[in-house]
């Protein structure tokens, strides 16, 4: 009974340790990400690539011992992590731009990055159900059953946590879609041009679509048509009225339609959907707040109408 506890106390000292160095030397931040935006006009400009990371090499520094093991582990990673995750290529990386998540990484890495995470997950909950196990004193086939249910917990909570991201980020731009239409439609009006209309946006605002519509400037100003990207971000976007306002953007850059009278139209649907979510959500709630009630009264209002039926039917006080 002593090894256990003895694993159990080395592991537990070995988190607490790694916790306390990261909170006294916190990883330094890469500034590949905020430095990035600022360089591509300037690559474009002599010819190169417009995305900085993808020339720079996953494996380019470090020791000759990590560029020559590093593929092998990646390639063991890399079949690790599909046996965990059976996704697509493509559909994963929509999945995690949707969730602006990884944007650190080159893109193509980033499904990599992703499965590697996901790895360390599934390892960490299998290590979890397995001292788990061992700590309650099972049998072999339960630990063996608690390091199943651990890996899947993993597996699992990563999958959990992308996906609440992408629902997170679709509720923000949910609510700031209104707003952002009303701008841009008297940006419009006034003269500008869709392009146009956009800079000042993203000039002064801020926000989860205000970041989207700057992606799609800076893809403009390195080439890119301005309705091909308005279209790439309809696809990419997880938002389905977002999806709509750039489909509309993109139509009035190519044809020159009514832009602003189509926003303003699509503001109003986009109030009433949320009009009608919001009413639908009170009522989930409201039907919610029941539940306990009625678990806890309608066992004690079933006791009562019992309580007189031996008396009733058999005559017994």
């Amino acid at each position: 009974m002593l090894e256990p506890l003895l694993l159990v106390a080395v592991l537990a000292t070995a988190v607490a340790v790694a916790a306390v160095a990261g909170a006294v030397v916190p990883p330094t931040r890469r500034l590949a990400g905020r430095v990035r935006p600022y360089t591509l006009v300037a690559r474009t400009s002599l010819g190169r690539s417009a995305d900085v990371r993808a020339v720079v090499s996953p494996h380019g520094d470090g020791s000759t011992l990590r560029r020559l093991s590093a593929p092998l582990l990646d390639g063991l990673v890399a079949r690790l992590g599909r046996s965990l995750d059976a996704s697509r290529e493509d559909a994963l990386l929509l999945r995690l731009a949707q969730a602006d998540a990884l944007r650190e990484v080159p893109e193509e890495r980033r499904a990599h990055e992703h499965r590697v995470h996901q790895l360390v997950a599934a390892l960490g909950g299998a290590g979890g159900g397995l001292v788990l196990g061992v700590v309650l004193g099972m049998r072999p086939a339960g630990a063996v059953a608690m390091t199943a249910l651990g890996l899947v917990a993993g597996v699992a909570r990563r999958r959990g946590a992308l996906d609440r991201a992408i629902e997170e980020r679709r509720e923000r731009m949910r609510v700031e879609l209104y707003t952002v239409n009303q701008l841009l439609a008297m940006n419009v009006r006034v003269g500008g041009g869709v392009m146009q209309a956009i800079r000042r946006v993203v000039d002064r605002g801020n926000g989860t679509l205000v970041d989207e519509l700057g992606e799609i400037l800076r893809a403009h100003e390195s080439g890119v048509p301005a309705a091909t990207a308005l279209a790439a971000a309809a696809r990419r976007t997880p938002e389905p009225f977002v999806a709509r306002t750039y489909r509309l953007l993109a139509a009035g850059a190519e044809h020159g339609s009514d832009l602003a009278g189509a926003l303003l139209e699509h503001s109003e649907d986009i109030r009433e959907a949320r009009r009608e979510a919001l009413k639908r959500t009170a009522t989930r709630r409201r039907a919610a707040m029941l539940v306990p009630i009625i678990a806890i009264l309608a066992p004690v209002m079933l006791l009562f109408v019992a309580a007189p039926l031996p008396s009733i039917v058999f005559g017994v006080r």
